[in-house]
């Protein structure tokens, strides 16, 4: 190519460059209109609400079916979000508390649900997560819910259990866990390997051909591990990028996860209901009697109308020993009349019926 040519692109390069920042900043002025409009109508004692689950969703699946490339789907829809996000903080910027310390999968999972404008809050504990949303802390929580490759989050499930949150959506985020060692490391020495529970046991089959005979020890999270890591000489941490980024390691070896598809799923809570999309998703939890069939007289009315039953656990119930509650998702909006007659008569069998929240599917 030559010189003249690589110039002519250049320009028109630029030109285009020029076309899509007058663009954005006419979103941004509509946004900023939107936010205006939202509060002119609040009635007294209202709040207003910028953030609507379901626009989002509808939005970015829009781009996704329109996009003609070169560009995959889901980059488009990444960078869609980005500029939803940068937009939405013009109305009113949300506060979302995740698993911290930074640079967790759960931090991860926020931004790739909320983009980059948000004001992440790192919380200590899942349960945490729970009670900032539930005390009007935050606007929105992100807890880990289930791993292709270790099952179910339980403490997320019992979170459940004690608070009243409604379910706004979910994200899958591929989990990628690299080695990683501080400067000071001695890699021929190390003693002790730091990672979360979940982390060591989606890495399991890589340490026993790899470090046999080296100390595993759990902590509360993988950014844990890998501050742990900044400051001792005989050990490693099993973490992701972020956390490498964050706290300056290196990685001594990548993708050491056992499963190549390893992939983990976190709910969005927060405290309003979302409107049907078409392509939604919504979580319960039940107690039936202790009762030979129990079991199959809740599975029937799904069976019966068609649903599609995507997740089912146990867990041990608050109310007696030796009694338990199914958490269960299931394809549909509990505003579907199919869904609606299979939880009224879920609801004339069960001791405790409670719709945790219907939301979109997770679009990237």
């Amino acid at each position: 190519m030559s010189e003249q040519e690589l110039k002519a692109l250049r320009v028109r390069i630029d030109n285009l460059d020029e076309r899509i920042l007058e663009l954005i900043s006419d979103r941004a002025r509509c946004a900023e209109e939107v936010a205006r409009v939202k509060m002119k109508e609040l009635k007294e004692g209202e709040s207003p609400v910028f953030y609507r689950p379901e626009r989002e969703a509808q939005v970015l699946k829009r781009v996704m079916e329109r996009n003609q490339g070169p560009l995959g789907n889901e980059e488009m829809a990444r960078l869609f979000r980005e500029i939803m996000s940068s937009c939405l903080a013009l109305e009113n910027p949300l506060k979302v508390a995740y698993l911290g310390p930074e640079g967790t999968f759960s931090q991860a999972a926020a931004m790739k649900h909320f983009g980059h404008a948000v004001i992440s809050v790192p919380m200590a504990a899942i349960d945490e997560v729970f009670r900032e949303v539930a005390a009007g802390a935050v606007n929105f929580g992100v807890v880990p819910v289930e791993n292709s490759t270790e099952g179910a989050i339980n403490h997320t499930l019992d979170s459940f259990l004690e608070h009243d949150m409604v379910i706004c959506g979910e994200v899958e985020l591929r989990i990628h866990h690299h080695l990683l060692v501080g400067e000071t490391t001695q890699t021929n020495k190390i003693t002790r390997i730091y990672s979360h529970a979940q982390s060591l046991a989606q890495c399991r089959k890589w340490l026993d051909a790899h470090y046999p005979n080296v100390e595993r020890v759990a902590v509360s999270s993988n950014a844990d591990a890998a501050k742990r890591v900044k400051s001792e000489w005989s050990s490693a941490a099993i973490a992701g990028d972020m956390a490498a980024n964050l706290y300056g390691l290196t990685k001594l070896a990548e993708k050491i996860e056992d499963r190549p598809d390893n992939s983990t799923r976190f709910l969005i809570i927060g405290s309003q209901e979302v409107p049907p999309t078409g392509d939604d998703k919504t979580s319960i939890i039940v107690s039936m009697r202790n009762k030979p069939g129990a079991l199959h007289e809740l599975l029937v009315p799904f069976h019966n109308n068609g649903i599609d039953l995507t997740r089912i656990e146990t867990r041990p119930s608050r109310s007696g020993k030796w009694t338990y509650v199914f958490f269960i998702d299931f394809v549909g909006h509990h505003r579907d009349p199919l869904i609606k007659d299979v939880l009224e008569k879920l609801a004339q069998e069960a001791v405790a019926l409670k719709v945790l929240g219907s939301y979109p599917k997770a679009v990237l």
